[in-house]
């Protein structure tokens, strides 16, 4: 790190405001080519740096003093915030290589993504929170105090754990970044940019087997068709609406079965069924989650031989790398896409569930309890719930794991009180109980024992 430049007249604002105004901006020389200005005004003076290259003197204004305002390390900088804008200024124009932008930076880790089979949603998880100058910013320009503004900003209208995924995206970005430019310094973001603590607590909703049941039967059940319809016109617009049905109430079953990631069956393929087996069962893909180059491996897990038929029956005549589970149109299911299909299969069973309570006679309150008890379902408690299911059915959590694509270490964080659960379940046959005598046994005195 560079060692600090002292300037008795220009550290302090109370040594600069006793300096004349003045058009000449003051200056500090901080390394060869390299001269810190500050320039007095009226108002609040301002902080330039002087590059010299090749000759050439260039100067660029980095920001406003520090001189009746509260330096926040972007807009408004101390003397010695001043030195730091100023040498990652020289930073930039150093060499022959371009300064990254953000925006440029973005594009180079989709691109990375892609080469290893990552997931590009990712920069677009950042891209649609990022403003245009910031954008357009150079990496190597970066404050760790409006990175951490920009963190606490997103805070405010997402969820803590989903603030930390966009910040982890946006710190692998700028890592990339640094990576290939050793003019970047990455301090700005490891400490603007840091994990919000306790974001991670499980807020997974766990659905009984009675309640994932009428989902998937809920998401199979087709879109009653508007009014007004009669004839070929009707009969077209309810024959679409069974298609749409058939194939959104398949992917709901597999992940209702399988616990896997949307992501993950998507993928799927039609030579992925093994049905021709006294032990149906599907080879998962892996998902795209985590470090390195994302190798697509396939994961044998167990399904019901009717769930394989049906798979085997929906298939038709595809070939076998074609998706296994599609869209009326022919297209694959993308990650996306069951957002719609799933919230209207969730209302329909929410104003079932109402209506029920208000059958048995419920009062109002009861009513919006009933039929709220089931809104904060998201598609991802399919997979929540298998999870569960397994554990507190005495699979082991390793193999609990292995089938869901994910790690015991973020099982037991997950679920804890459920591995809680089922470690009591477990357990329990083996306690001890003293107040009763072993069935069939007898009280043995043990005798006094002569020490030898």
């Amino acid at each position: 790190m560079a060692r600090r430049t002292r300037s008795p007249k220009l550290e302090t604002r109370t040594a600069r405001l006793k300096l004349a105004i003045r058009k000449k901006p003051y200056s500090t020389p901080l390394a060869p080519g390299l001269i810190l200005l500050y320039r007095r005004n009226k108002g609040p003076g301002a902080w330039s740096v002087r590059l010299t290259a090749d000759g050439k003197d260039q100067v660029i204004r980095l920001a406003t003093a520090d001189d009746h305002a509260e330096a926040d390390g972007r807009g408004v900088l101390d003397f010695w915030q001043a030195q730091d804008a100023a040498r990652a200024k020289a930073a930039e124009h150093a060499g022959t290589a371009e300064p990254i932008t953000i925006e440029k930076a973005l594009a180079q880790y989709r691109a990375d993504l892609e080469t290893r089979g990552g997931d590009t949603a990712n920069v677009q998880r950042v891209r649609a929170h990022l403003p245009a100058d910031l954008l357009a910013r150079t990496v190597s320009s970066l404050h760790a105090g409006e990175l951490k503004r920009w963190r606490d900003g997103l805070a405010k209208r997402m969820a803590p754990a989903s603030v930390n995924r966009t910040a982890t995206c946006f710190k692998a970005a700028l890592n990339l970044a640094a990576d290939h430019d050793e003019r970047i310094a990455r301090r700005p973001w490891e400490t603007g940019l840091q994990a919000i603590r306790g974001a991670e607590r499980s807020r997974n909703v766990i659905l009984d087997d009675a309640t994932v049941r009428a989902i998937v039967a809920e998401a199979a059940r087709p879109v009653p068709v508007r009014e007004g319809l009669d004839g070929d016109e009707r009969r077209k617009a309810e024959d679409e609406a069974r298609r749409w049905a058939d194939a959104f109430g398949l992917l709901v079953e597999v992940l209702a079965v399988t616990g896997a990631r949307i992501s993950q069956a998507a993928r799927l393929e039609v030579q992925d069924i093994q049905s021709d087996r006294s032990d149906p069962r599907l080879m998962m893909p892996t998902s795209r989650k985590g470090k390195g180059v994302k190798q697509v491996l396939r994961r044998p897990v167990p399904i019901p031989a009717t769930l394989a038929l049906r798979l085997r029956r929906a298939t038709g005549n595809r070939t076998a790398d074609a998706p296994l589970l599609i869209k009326p149109g022919g297209g694959p299911w993308r990650k996306s896409d069951h957002a719609r299909f799933f919230a209207r299969t969730i209302k329909r069973l929410s104003d079932k569930a109402g209506q029920d309570a208000q059958r048995r006679g419920a009062d109002r309150d009861g009513i919006a309890t009933a039929s709220a008890a089931l809104q904060t379902v998201t598609i991802y408690a399919l997979r929540h719930s298998n999870i569960v299911r397994q554990l507190l059915a005495g699979v082991p959590i390793r193999v609990v794991a292995a089938g869901h694509d994910t790690s015991v270490a973020m099982i037991e964080r997950t679920y804890s009180r459920f591995i809680g659960d089922h470690s009591d379940t477990l357990a329990r046959p083996a306690l001890l109980d003293i107040s009763k005598p072993e069935p069939g046994g007898s009280v043995v005195t043990l005798g006094k024992v002569d020490a030898a």
